[in-house]
């Protein structure tokens, strides 16, 4: 089996520990991040951001298996021919909400006025409470939806975008 590593900048991070688990999952493959035959590529291991664009090629490919969650970037490739398998971990989504949430709060609270502050002065200003602050979440997928949820738990009246209508309880 030959599998196309197609994210050649992410491939130190990958390079020891993905051969590993295939071993000991008893998968043998051969892994390449430039393959000379194309056409004799089982799997393809995909990161949208790749300069990978053109699945044309990989005529023998079984499926593409995206190390994102996110596949916005690659539905849309009609050189796309072959099953699209994407990531879900939880740890993508609970690190996702993290960081949104931060950031929420960051702008929040007005962080930024004590944390870029070259004079070292205190100025302390009230903000609001979270439930007079709106949020708008764009994209209600597992990542948005997780995202909404959170910033619901700290009481942020969040309004959700989704391309297809749906009921999610406290979102409007």
């Amino acid at each position: 089996m030959l599998i196309y590593f197609a994210a050649p900048a992410l491939w130190p991070d990958y390079e020891t520990l993905l051969p590993t688990l295939l071993d000991g999952a008893g998968i043998q493959a051969d892994i390449t991040t430039d393959p000379t035959d194309p056409a004799a590529v089982d799997y393809i291991i995909y990161a949208p951001s790749a300069p990978l664009q053109d699945f044309t090629p990989f005529t023998r490919c079984k499926a593409v298996l995206s190390l994102w969650a996110g596949v916005e970037r690659i539905v849309g490739n009609a050189t796309l021919t072959q099953p699209l398998c994407r990531m879900i971990e939880s740890g993508l989504t609970e690190g996702m909400v993290e960081w949104v949430v931060g950031h929420s709060l960051r702008h929040h609270l007005g962080m930024d006025r004590h944390i870029v502050n070259p004079g070292h002065v205190w100025d302390p200003i009230c903000p609001p409470l979270a439930r007079e602050r709106p949020v708008t979440v764009l994209g209600l997928g597992a990542l948005g939806l997780a995202c909404a949820k959170a910033l619901t738990a700290l009481n942020f009246p969040v309004t959700g975008w989704s391309r297809t209508a749906k009921e999610v309880p406290d979102l409007t």
